[in-house]
């Protein structure tokens, strides 16, 4: 294991220079923050982000010409990203976009901590994740808990809304976690996607067609785009 400790690259997307400057400020005074670059509108912010690894977004919702929230909603694959904002009403659209936390203005720095210490623990923990998909079994967050998990038990995951089910040979397990995010810890060679809301494990795969896979004896969709990727 390293014993460095880890730094997570930001950035700040911020158009006003007194909030950018405290937000600089606070983000030097941590070690483990290390600032890529700074922004003040949505077009350089995506061009800091192909050039860059980035971790972590502080994002200004009122931003010239293109809103934050609008300028979330095209990236592919956002990093986490903690939301500044003078106006309380905007926490409500933020939940659809998994935003890691709010940060009102004017920010005083112990809630800054805080917001970075929730952060890390997700980074973190989206790691371990990561790292056991190599293993014959993962760990899922479930509070404060890591629920371990062999893969060959699994027959498949769905979606629903924020959760996901976990179906195994014994039992159903519930985890709040986004199924896209479990995808990217498991095997592409033993689990396939065949839907928005399913995952199956292709060894358990007992009937297939063009539209439907069953597993368990239940019969799943297959989504329309999806299907490119199951060989029947």
């Amino acid at each position: 294991m390293h014993s460095e400790p880890k730094k997570y690259n930001c950035i700040v997307v911020e158009d006003e220079p007194i909030a950018a400057e405290i937000l600089e400020n606070f983000i030097s005074r941590d070690p483990a923050l290390n600032l890529v670059g700074k922004s003040t509108n949505a077009v350089h912010a995506s061009n800091l982000l192909s050039i860059h690894d980035v971790d972590l977004i502080f994002l200004d919702l009122h931003l010239p010409v293109v809103k934050g929230f609008d300028f979330l909603r095209k990236l592919k694959n956002p990093p986490f990203v903690i939301v500044t904002t003078a106006y309380h009403q905007y926490a409500v659209e933020g939940f659809e976009l998994d935003i890691t936390d709010y940060l009102m203005k004017p920010i005083p720095y112990d809630r800054f901590a805080t917001a970075i210490a929730k952060f890390k623990y997700l980074m973190e923990a989206e790691d371990a994740l990561l790292e056991v998909a190599e293993r014959d079994y993962i760990f899922i967050s479930s509070g404060k808990k890591q629920i371990k998990i062999i893969l060959q038990d699994i027959y498949y995951i769905e979606s629903l809304r924020e959760y996901i089910h976990i179906h195994t040979k014994s039992e159903t397990l519930t985890f709040k976690t986004p199924i896209s995010k479990i995808e990217e810890s498991l095997s592409s060679a033993m689990f396939t996607r065949i839907h928005k809301s399913y995952i199956v494990s292709q060894s358990k795969i007992e009937v297939k067609s063009a539209n439907m896979i069953q597993v368990n004896g239940k019969k799943l969709p297959v989504g329309r785009t999806y299907k490119p990727f199951i060989e029947l």
